[in-house]
């Protein structure tokens, strides 16, 4: 599954980018966050204080590990410092891939070999942040392992609203220490829908990761589940090939219906015809799942920081 730390490492790479100096690597990123969970901790409540489940209300995400038993209120501190924008936002949207196949950039911090997928995002779109952490987590990813992946930068307001400012992806298995920094760089500098992002964005951002497991190929078109299954269509229509994907949330999101779903997403696609006429095209469906996990500039940055302190104090 996604994690904290991929969403950190997206964020160190553009950011490492954008100042010309050398990013950390994804396993550095992955050592610092164990220490910066493991150092930075509250105090236990007194015995016989009342301690509030937040379990109860049916948003907190499960926690494994070694740190298992802070699943109430009672976290380290910074862990509830990364938690506490889910605690308050609620209810999230994902991303709205479009279209586009491209090929990354040749820029070299940017350059794969994989093809890419941009993602779009109807405006004033908002994303869950996750709770899971990938320190508590026994089945979180490691660096090694490859996924194919969608990494989405979004820009927040002053006043909450989220908009789409660059998301690409690809459907290749990736490492993930390559495959993060690669579609990183990629989703920021090359998305051809928007101008690259600049150095004094960076606060304003927000960073999401998606790894995508679970492709199975839909025996209908209507052969999967809303909230579960992303969708990946492609067909063949006035000797022209059409092609688009939709991530596993866009349905449930979007308060659509299949049908709805499956004719955006041909309309997505480019194709033009008549709404009625969509059960006519010879549709391959391709479903699958994914979990996403996001981070904003805030929060990478109060933790950029505690490494920074570090580091100083070892040199």
């Amino acid at each position: 599954m996604a994690t904290k730390a991929h969403c950190a490492y997206c964020f160190e790479n553009l950011s490492a980018s954008l100042e010309k100096r050398q990013p950390l690597s994804l396993q550095q990123v992955e050592e610092y966050l164990q220490k910066y969970f493991g150092e930075e901790t509250t105090e236990v409540p007194e015995e016989g204080l009342e301690v509030e489940d937040e379990d109860s209300d049916g948003t907190a995400e499960d926690f494994s590990g070694p740190n298992a038993q802070l699943t109430g209120s009672y976290r380290p501190a910074a862990i509830s410092r990364l938690t506490a924008t889910s605690q308050s936002t609620g209810s999230s949207s994902s991303s709205l891939p479009s279209t586009g196949v491209s090929t990354p950039s040749t820029n070299a911090s940017a350059a794969t070999s994989a093809t890419s997928v941009t993602s779009g995002s109807p405006p004033r779109s908002i994303f869950s942040l996750g709770r899971r952490n990938q320190h508590q987590d026994k089945s979180a990813p490691s660096q090694t392992d490859e996924y194919p992946l969608f990494v989405t930068w979004n820009t927040i307001s002053r006043n909450g609203n989220k908009s789409l400012r660059g998301c690409i992806g690809t459907f290749d298995n990736q490492e993930l220490s390559d495959g993060l920094k690669s579609y990183a760089l990629t989703a920021a500098f090359d998305d051809h829908r928007f101008m690259p992002i600049s150095a004094r964005e960076l606060p304003t951002l927000e960073c999401g990761v998606t790894l995508l497991t679970d492709f199975e190929t839909a025996s209908n078109p209507m052969d999967w589940e809303i909230g579960k299954h992303g969708l990946r269509i492609s067909f063949h229509h006035h000797g022209r090939r059409f092609g688009a994907t939709y991530l596993p949330d866009v349905a449930r999101e979007q308060g659509w219906t299949k049908e709805e779903t499956i004719v955006s997403l041909m309309r997505k696609a480019n194709w033009n015809g008549r709404r009625e006429d969509w059960r006519k095209v010879d549709l391959n469906v391709v479903r699958y799942q994914g979990d996403r996990e996001t981070m904003e500039y805030r929060e990478w940055r109060e933790w950029r920081d505690w490494v920074d302190e570090q580091e100083d104090g070892t040199s």
